[in-house]
């Protein structure tokens, strides 16, 4: 049986509450983003002009804590030059950190678009997008949670319920356009509309894309590259020209 020195085991149980740090940090910043998100979605329905400004302003945190994880991340690869299990989880949180970053950047684009919205009158009924952000912001809270506990069944959970999400994201599509097509006065807000649907179906993808990355980081394996998918505007919007 080897040795394992005094000094060996104050190493790797620094390194152990160096990578407790980072989770909790990435933890953290995914709160933030969940505030960011919940309030981005909350100024859309209540047509809160002041919230959606506060949403705008606070997505410069969530870029700042960005920074700082990816500081300390990188720092750990320079001095610990962690290998195996420690290496992929280090690695992960870099690139959990960005998918983050990202998620932000599309509630405040959320934000800027109600903030047009606001504006005119509401030229579309928000139910279906109301439906789709709970639906969104489900995905992001099991995502977080499972980053936190290295859930695999939470982060799977996820991987799977994406298509859902891009389903209702292709009916509010079509919706969208029939409204245009029925009243060329309904196609300016439609189209910030259509936009923010497409933020909230992008911020879908990304906690999905955080959910392979716990699983891959917990379990050393990947999920299947082929992730269920149902968006289908595209075709959809290909179909429809004359």
């Amino acid at each position: 049986m080897p040795i394992v020195s005094d000094e060996s085991r104050h190493i790797l149980s620094s390194f152990e509450t160096d990578l407790t740090r980072l989770r909790d940090m990435i933890a953290a910043m995914g709160g933030l983003v969940e505030t960011e998100l919940a309030d981005a979605i909350t100024a859309l329905i209540t047509r809160d002009a002041e919230l959606a400004a506060r949403v705008v302003e606070f997505d410069a945190r969530v870029d700042a804590e960005e920074r700082s994880i990816e500081q300390f991340a990188i720092r750990l690869l320079a001095t610990r030059a962690p290998v195996a299990n420690d290496l992929r989880q280090v690695v992960a949180a870099l690139k959990v950190t960005t998918d983050l970053e990202r998620i932000g950047d599309y509630a405040a684009n959320v934000a800027k678009r109600t903030l047009v919205l606001n504006e005119s009158s509401p030229a579309y009924p928000l139910a279906s997008l109301a439906q789709m952000s709970r639906l969104v912001q489900e995905n992001l809270k099991s995502t977080i949670d499972a980053i936190g506990d290295a859930d695999i069944e939470k982060a799977t959970a996820v991987w799977r319920a994406d298509q859902m999400i891009d389903d209702l994201y292709t009916t509010i599509f079509r919706e969208l356009i029939t409204y245009m097509m029925e009243d060329p006065r309904n196609i300016s807000a439609c189209t910030h509309l259509l936009f923010i649907a497409k933020n909230l179906e992008r911020i879908g993808d990304h906690a999905t894309n955080v959910a392979e990355l716990t699983y891959y980081a917990a379990t050393g394996t990947s999920l299947p590259e082929n992730r269920p998918k149902g968006d289908l505007s595209a075709a959809y919007f290909a179909q429809s020209k004359p």
